[in-house]
């Protein structure tokens, strides 16, 4: 459990480490652009995910793990590179914004797809919260070590920081290897082919129900980035005061997120079930959209954000990962995965050709009238989910 932590504290520290670049540079790029980056990032993701069913089909978990967080090390060190020597800066800042999002979810799903394939799903309803605050931990640390060192270092010199810490899950991966005590069948190659996760999401009604909730729900976040975009550009010209708001949003967000995962994550879901964990994000949503449409202004786009994204980190998010402990191993990588990245990004670009077809079809502050209609729908889908899971997770009991 505490090499489970510290592996996710090394991985959302190196990314919170990066994300306030990256949300400068989206914002440098233009926020009328932000769509077309959105959708430079759906399609590296569905290159990458047949590549990456094919390495879990045919290396052992205790192998590909380590090699896909190497990757990801050495692609920070040629953008070190390229920043540092100031090639051609625009366009690397363009492609590290589209790299950065697909690094973060290749990165955390196969953290949890891992932990899917460790814990059970009673572990998982009481452990989870727990694991997933060693995240928001890293969440906090990361945005501190950002704000503490980007002047003594230089914002460039982050990527190192970044990358030792990728190194650091690294370590903490193959200790959990050690000490969990798994079966030499979790310890092989899952097998199969390479597009077999979008297989199982079509044919699983409880995996494509998984994947309408998170494709929904990232609609409706692409819709609060795009605002909170165009409200913080209008707010400030200078780069680093609209940096030093994205890094105080996420430091808010780390100490919220964290203080709920260490003392009620774990007591919510045992008691209240998985469902309610579910639905509470699309409550969240619905009640935030709806004060942003009466009151568009910085504050509350500010506060909205944080309080969305500790409900999801803190509740939703341990709770959607319980739903994969009842599922096949295959699926906890390959279906998974699919999900992660085709659904997350594919209804980032869809939300963000939405965003942009309905900006010019009505006022901004309208907007998020459609995103309560999303939310309501979320919820719907978050109820049958929940009890989807406890049907499985009883069955599963039962065969044990």
């Amino acid at each position: 459990m505490l090499w489970s932590f510290a592996y996710f504290f090394c991985l959302l520290a190196g990314y919170y480490i990066l994300r306030p670049l990256r949300d400068e540079m989206g914002v440098a790029g233009g926020v009328r652009n932000l769509q077309w980056l959105f959708t430079g990032t759906f399609l590296v993701m569905l290159a990458a995910v047949p590549l990456y069913g094919a390495l879990v089909a045919r290396i052992p978990r205790r192998r590909f793990i380590p090699l896909v967080y190497h990757f990801f090390v050495a692609n920070l060190a040629i953008f070190w590179l390229l920043l540092a020597f100031d090639v051609e800066r625009q366009t690397v800042a363009r492609v590290f914004f589209v790299w950065i999002s697909v690094f973060v979810l290749f990165a955390v799903s196969v953290f949890w797809s891992f932990m899917a394939d460790v814990w059970r799903s009673e572990q998982g309803k009481r452990l989870y919260g727990f694991i997933a605050a060693g995240g928001s931990a890293g969440a906090l640390a990361g945005p501190a070590l950002t704000i503490g060192l980007a002047g003594a270092i230089g914002a460039v010199n982050l990527l190192i920081v970044a990358a030792l810490l990728l190194e650091g899950a690294v370590f903490c991966a193959r200790k959990l290897e050690v000490e969990q005590e798994v079966s030499s069948e979790r310890q092989s190659a899952v097998g199969g082919g390479a597009i077999d996760g979008l297989v199982m999401v079509l044919r699983s009604p409880y995996i494509a129900g998984i994947a309408l909730w998170v494709g929904l729900l990232s609609i409706a976040a692409t819709f609060l980035y795009f605002e909170q975009a165009a409200i913080v550009a209008a707010a400030s010209d200078d780069p680093a005061v609209r940096t030093r708001i994205f890094a105080a949003v996420d430091l808010a967000v780390g100490v919220l997120t964290l203080a709920l995962q260490f003392f009620a994550t774990g007591k919510l879901i045992a008691r209240f079930g998985v469902g309610a964990a579910l639905a509470l994000l699309p409550v969240v949503f619905a009640a935030g959209f709806a004060v942003l449409a009466a009151t568009p202004v910085l504050a509350v786009v500010i506060a909205f954000q944080a309080l969305q994204r500790t409900a999801n980190f803190a509740i939703s998010n341990p709770a959607r990962e319980v739903l994969f402990t009842v599922v096949a191993r295959d699926e906890k990588y390959k279906a998974k995965n699919v999900i992660d990245i085709v659904a997350v990004r594919g209804a980032d670009m869809a939300g963000g050709w939405l965003f942009t077809g309905l900006r010019a079809l009505m006022e901004l502050r309208s907007i998020p009238l459609v995103a309560i209609v999303i939310s309501a729908a979320c919820f719907a889908i978050a109820v049958a989910l929940g009890r989807a899971q406890e049907r499985r997770a009883a069955l599963q009991r039962g065969n044990a």
